[in-house]
């Protein structure tokens, strides 16, 4: 019988999830299907009470549930705990969903190797996104600076999932320390209002805007024209797809066919 597995958000029109979980269900002939779930704030318990009843292997969790789903279920890895969130859940029993958060991994999984000893990271942003990056850099022990508008938001999560290394202050400083990062990662919603961060030279340092598409290009175009190496939020969306993809299935899946049929699909929007 054909399993179900989604993503459940609020909205949830515009995923990319289905494109890349069906396409890695089609290319390794896996008899599922996966479903965008529209799922209003608040109502995610009864949402996997009613999927239990579906033949439903798992689902993704995007905004804004990732909190409320794991507070849903009954037992979570060490990620989602300390994140404080969910994306990944998997169907163990009635009653019963396990809790991943796969943002982590995806994201390092998406920025590539790097030198822990040499790097230096510039975060833009604390919120629930940052609160994953901040935590996937750390266990590699690298040293972070967050900057946010709300400075005691910055603080706190750097208290909470940074280490010595990890500093924090105004983002309207963010000139001030962007000269001595190495790598600087955008988790801000800023591209949304049409506002970009007028950057000095790159150098060919890592730029790093975890949005992607129409809202992130005028911030990577300007980055790429000061000499930054850019990267979008396309590749962490594919890594972290990929890691749930694994965490129901045991294999990892291609990213970079994944990767490009999103990239299709986001030039075709433009």
């Amino acid at each position: 019988m054909t399993k179900l597995l989604g993503v459940i958000g609020d909205p949830i029109s515009h995923s990319l999830s289905p494109l890349i979980h069906n396409g890695w269900l089609r290319d390794n002939r896996i008899d599922a299907a996966y479903e965008a779930m529209h799922v209003s704030a608040g109502e995610i318990g009864s949402a996997l009470e009613t999927l239990e009843s579906r033949d439903i292997l798992g689902v993704n969790v995007t905004l804004p549930h990732k909190h409320d789903a794991l507070a849903a279920c009954t037992e979570a890895t060490l990620a989602a705990a300390k994140i404080g969130a969910a994306n990944t859940l998997t169907f163990k029993a009635p009653g019963e969903w396990h809790a991943d958060n796969t943002d982590a991994p995806g994201f390092m999984q998406a920025l590539g190797a790097i030198d822990a000893k040499k790097e230096r990271v510039l975060i833009l942003g604390a919120g629930g996104s940052a609160r994953a990056i901040v935590f996937a850099l750390t266990n590699d022990c690298i040293p972070i600076t967050l900057l946010n508008r709300t400075v005691s938001k910055a603080e706190a999560l750097a208290r909470e999932l940074g280490t010595d290394q990890t500093s924090f202050g105004d983002i309207t400083q963010y000139k001030e320390y962007i000269e001595s990062s190495t790598i600087v990662i955008n988790t801000t919603s800023m591209g949304y209002d049409g506002n970009i961060l007028e950057l000095p030279a790159g150098h060919k340092r890592t730029f790093f805007d975890i949005s992607y598409g129409k809202v992130a290009a005028p911030q990577l175009g300007h980055a790429a024209e000061r000499g930054w190496q850019v990267k979008d939020g396309l590749s962490m969306l594919v890594a972290q797809a990929a890691f749930s993809f694994k965490s129901w299935f045991g294999m990892m899946p291609d990213l970079d066919k994944a990767l490009q049929r999103c990239q299709a699909a986001v030039k075709a929007a433009l």
